[in-house]
């Protein structure tokens, strides 16, 4: 049974409720939130009512509470409000950082969808340590970037563990089914990250995959780098190419061992790939998708076809239309070897695009952190949804019509 105190007025407030994803996450709590006290917030009163107005009578009574992401004391009077802040504004670089430090200060909860290795990085350097203190669980990464990631990892060694089948070691996600589009949000997070990583170190942290491991974590400095070219996995014939978010991903499960102690092993090898089949088609598919890929990245980097990338790709504010995320999937498989020389695959899949995904995950993360105390491992920190969440978060999510399935591969 779910739990909450009355200490806080709200439950959950959803920040940036009136941009694309932001919509889609008010829309999911509007139906499955049940008796949780809800809330919108945003820039505008007038854009968050049009909001609340197209959720149905059981959004009708939920307050719309005005925030700027530049306004610490708008943030700071916010994160008093409610036991949970669950923010869809990004980049989270350029926006994020404030509203973290003042759920941090505040003691609430907190949520968002980044996909941001170097936004992730300074949340936990300036505020780890406060929210420890207080109690926050500040949990980034709480969408399709990182979710399927994180749990299924997460799943695969606790049952290995259970088998007695000791820990983990090569360990690979491969993405066998995924469809769907692009929004503008996304699209601009990206160019936030390639813009910062052409500054100082920045290229140097990005390309650690250890980038997320506390300080003092001791991180064990195995070669674990993401594949950047197509090539043949020889335990399954699978032709493969880079999948793009592997290198956000693959940092926030290594977090994940880190905060639990290397509970899935100091000997963890983690990678992520895109699955095209096997044959001489699949391998040229492989090699198609990965130089589609390098010409996006380059795209986005030089001033020239920057300008054309910038007309042609979505702006934010805008996404996959209600057609095409319906027709959305996703199939992803993390299959682990294990010390004592088992296999063990994790499926986490949904008919659902990737935003559409997002907006459930993000929304029982929500919920989770806001009703499910008792139940949440650890205490509060910079944490993932594996630390803060665990297995809490996958239940809900099978609960919701995700597919989310762990045994001997």
């Amino acid at each position: 049974m779910s739990t909450r105190t009355t200490d806080r007025p709200l439950d959950v407030v959803v920040h940036g409720a009136t941009g694309f994803t932001g919509r889609l996450v008010a829309e999911y709590l509007a139906a499955h939130a049940g008796d949780a006290r809800v809330a919108l917030s945003g820039r505008s009163r007038e854009r968050l009512a049009q909001v609340r107005a197209g959720l149905g009578p059981a959004a009708a009574a939920w307050p719309l509470l005005v925030a700027d992401a530049a306004d610490d004391a708008a943030l700071a009077e916010l994160a008093r409000s409610t036991r949970v802040v669950a923010t869809t504004v990004g980049p989270y670089g350029r926006h994020g950082l404030p509203l973290v430090g003042a759920c941090a200060e505040a003691g609430t909860h907190y949520a968002d969808l980044a996909g941001e290795v170097l936004f992730m990085r300074e949340s936990a350097r300036r505020h780890h340590a406060t929210a420890q203190r207080t109690g926050a669980r500040i949990v980034h990464a709480c969408g399709f970037d990182s979710v399927p990631s994180d749990l299924g990892v997460l799943l695969t060694a606790e049952r290995a563990r259970a088998d007695g089948a000791g820990e983990l070691r090569e360990t690979t996600l491969t993405v066998r089914e995924l469809r769907g589009g692009v929004s503008g949000g996304t699209v601009d997070s990206l160019r936030v990250e390639i813009t910062a990583a052409q500054q100082g170190d920045a290229a140097t942290v990005l390309a650690d995959p250890y980038a997320l491991v506390p300080d003092g974590a001791d991180p064990p400095g195995l070669e674990d780098r993401t594949p950047m070219r197509p090539f043949r996995d020889v335990a399954t014939g699978l032709w493969t190419a880079p999948f793009p978010m592997a290198g956000v991903n693959s940092r926030v499960v290594h977090r994940s061992n880190a905060l639990l102690g290397w509970r899935y092993g100091r000997g963890l090898r983690y990678r992520e790939v895109i699955g095209l089949g096997t044959g001489a088609r699949a391998r040229r598919r492989a090699r198609a998708l990965t130089a589609a890929l390098l010409l996006v990245g380059v795209a986005l980097v030089l001033p020239p076809t920057r300008l054309l990338a910038d007309r042609l790709l979505p702006a934010p504010g805008e996404g996959p239309g209600a057609q095409a995320r319906r027709r959305g999937r996703f199939r992803m498989e993390v299959v682990a070897r294990t010390t004592g020389g088992g296999r063990y695959r994790t499926v986490v899949a949904a008919d659902a695009d990737p935003y559409t995904a997002s907006a459930v995950m993000l929304g029982e993360a929500a919920l989770a952190l806001a009703l499910d105390g008792p139940r949440l491992p650890g205490g509060g920190g910079v944490l993932t949804p594996a630390t803060a969440l665990g297995t809490d978060l996958a239940d809900r999510l099978v609960a919701a019509g995700l597919e989310i399935s762990t045994g001997p591969a």
